[in-house]
């Protein structure tokens, strides 16, 4: 029998297996230890370069960040000091300061621009804040650089009248170039929306909003400036004569849009010429029996009174009801048809006095920007019968805006008391000619109650109940907080008003006291009214913590409740309301008030969007 040799067939069998004789267990297991330190190494090496990558960019990032926040919060305080010396018409500092704003935004626009800021945007939820930043550093450079050049060049004298006159060949030119301004405005507006802000970090969601506020505010002065800069060559008779009717609303007596219509005077314009005509109270035109046409909710929520009273057309908030309203009644006692109507308080006369000047009038009071509202809303009721106080009243009106015709005032001051008093809705017109009501569109002048909201807007409006003028006494305030988002695309609000009474107990003339219908002839009855959102709902009210009577009732799709709320001298009373907006991603909110003697205190408490 052959024999077999073991060793070759181990060896055939090594070498099948890839082991040789020298590959004992232990050697094997050294070599693999070493080919798993090799593969860790060059882990290593990797992670580091790549870490060190990073890290490179990060840091670059993060300075150039630091570079941005620096030079965006330098524009930021550049683009406010500039807007004061735009408005006080000091050009030759603003014309330095626009230097250095464009030095500050523009290296916030570099600082944001580069490579490095390029990877951070890719950055997965980290991105959204690197290309928001950058957006905001684009938006203010696009400002320094083209609207407030385009603001700079503007002769804003153009839009004030001169001696009783307005240069209508000096307004075109000032409406050509309000073009190119609004035009440039509504662009950064609009790249600002567009900026989604459901994964921004919290202080950079907060500087969006203020950025956002402020353009939506600068844009609606250069739209507003727009549309009168084209409007006011028909307005003021170039086309031929016009005549309006100039209301004063009594904020001693209350109403939705300010106040009690009281005096009346017609201004005529031709031209650009203009003077003032007739004047008169509107107690004069006395009680309609035969109630004039009221729309219909409107007249749900208040009856005929809108109707029936000169007094009471504003019991509404809608101005453009409320003026056409004053203009029939005007025209059915004998007056012309008239082609507007322009409302003022006495805090917008204060503002316009403050550039005019003080003015005396024919009975030898001397009023100016310190002691007009207390004149107009106090003194003259402790001081005249009620038959003198409208022709008192009239012939303030009268000598400040035919002062403002002649004199040769400040056009930046000017045009800064008619901004301030169109913001606080203190200045209000409606035109007769619906082409032209349509061209103010929901702006503030056009005192239009909107049927749609862009952002949830809650109104509270303030009406006397007391048949009397206590309404210089009361003092008011007002905060709206955001709440949760419901299933149904819609917010909760939580609304809290506070009014407060500082009338003496003893020592008010009959006049102030009028009809006393509270009861205490002291204590000052208000009918409050909240208007919820468009197309949302009011829920509940509670006065001091207390369920409460509520008159319920809708105008121009808002749910309106309105509760009667009575405060004795020194005394106050809160009322709390939840509310519902309509379907919205919105966190903000926005409050309408009634313009009062004395200024709201308010604040809007604002939450995350829907989508965060």
């Amino acid at each position: 029998m052959p024999s077999v040799r073991i060793t070759g067939s181990s060896e055939l069998l090594g070498v099948r297996c890839g082991v040789t004789d020298s590959d004992s267990p232990g050697r094997r297991q050294s070599r693999s230890r070493r080919r798993r330190r090799a593969r860790l190494r060059r882990i290593l090496l990797a992670s580091l370069v790549a870490g060190s990558l990073l890290l490179g960019v990060a840091g670059w990032v993060g300075f150039r960040g630091w570079q941005a926040r620096s030079h965006l919060t330098n524009a930021a305080g550049l683009a406010g000091e500039l807007s004061r010396q735009l408005v006080g018409g000091d050009t030759e500092r603003a014309q330095r300061t626009l230097s250095a704003l464009q030095e500050q935004s523009g290296a916030a626009r570099r600082a944001t621009g580069d490579p490095g800021w390029w990877l951070g945007r890719q950055v997965p939820y980290a991105g959204s804040n690197f290309s928001a930043v950058r957006q905001i550093s684009i938006a203010i450079d696009d400002l320094a650089r083209a609207t407030f050049p385009a603001l700079l060049r503007v002769d804003l004298g153009g839009l004030v009248p001169r001696e009783g006159r307005l240069d209508v060949a000096a307004l075109r030119t000032v409406s050509a170039e309000l073009v190119e301004v609004d035009a440039t405005v509504q662009r950064t507006r609009a790249k600002l929306a567009e900026i989604p802000d459901d994964r921004l970090v919290g202080p950079i969601r907060q500087a969006l909003v203020e950025l956002r506020g402020e353009i939506d505010r600068l844009a609606a002065l250069s739209s507003a400036a727009d549309r009168a800069s084209r409007l006011l060559p028909a307005l003021l008779g170039v086309d031929g004569p016009r005549q309006y009717l100039l209301v004063s609303q009594n904020s001693a007596e209350l109403r939705a849009t300010g106040g009690m219509i009281g005096a009346y005077a017609v201004i005529e314009a031709n031209r650009g010429r203009m003077k003032m005509g007739a004047q008169g109270g509107s107690g004069s035109l006395g009680r309609f029996t035969d109630p004039l046409k009221v729309p219909r909710e409107v007249r749900a929520l208040w009856g005929d009174l809108p109707g029936m009273y000169p007094a009471d057309v504003n019991l509404t908030p809608h101005f453009p009801t409320a003026a056409s309203l004053f203009r029939q009644m005007y025209r059915q006692r004998g007056g012309e048809a008239v082609d507007g109507v322009l409302a003022v308080d006495p805090v917008a006369l204060s503002y316009l006095l403050r550039v005019t000047g003080a003015v005396r009038l024919a009975d030898g009071v001397t009023i100016d920007a310190d002691n007009a509202v207390k004149t107009l809303l106090h003194d003259t009721y402790q001081r005249l019968e009620p038959k003198e106080q409208d022709a008192f009243f009239a012939a303030a009106a009268a000598k400040v805006f035919n002062t403002l015709f002649e004199r040769n005032t400040s056009p930046n001051g000017l045009l800064s008391a008619f901004d301030r008093s169109v913001q606080e809705r203190r200045i209000l017109f409606w035109s007769a000619r619906p082409e032209e009501q349509r061209m103010f569109g929901d702006s503030r002048m056009a005192g239009t109650l909107p049927e749609e909201d862009s952002v949830p807007t809650v109104g509270v409006f303030l009406n006397d109940g007391s048949g009397a003028k206590l309404g210089y006494y009361l003092r008011q305030s007002a905060d709206l907080a955001v709440g949760a988002c419901q299933a149904d695309g819609r917010r909760e609000l939580s609304l809290r008003v506070t009014i407060r009474s500082t009338a003496p107990s003893s020592g008010l003339s009959k006049s102030v006291l009028g009809l006393g219908r509270a009861g205490d002839p002291y204590t000052i009855r208000t009918l409050v009214s909240v208007y919820g959102p468009a197309g949302g709902a009011v829920l509940n009210t509670r006065l001091e913590g207390a369920e409460t009577a509520v008159a319920t009732g809708t105008e121009r799709r808002r749910q309106v409740a309105t509760v009667n709320v009575e405060v004795g001298p020194g005394g106050s009373r809160t009322l709390e309301v939840s509310l519902l907006t309509g379907k919205t991603g919105s966190g903000s909110a926005e409050l309408w008030l009634t313009p009062t003697a004395t200024p709201w205190t308010t604040q809007v408490v604002t939450a995350p969007s829907c989508s965060q």
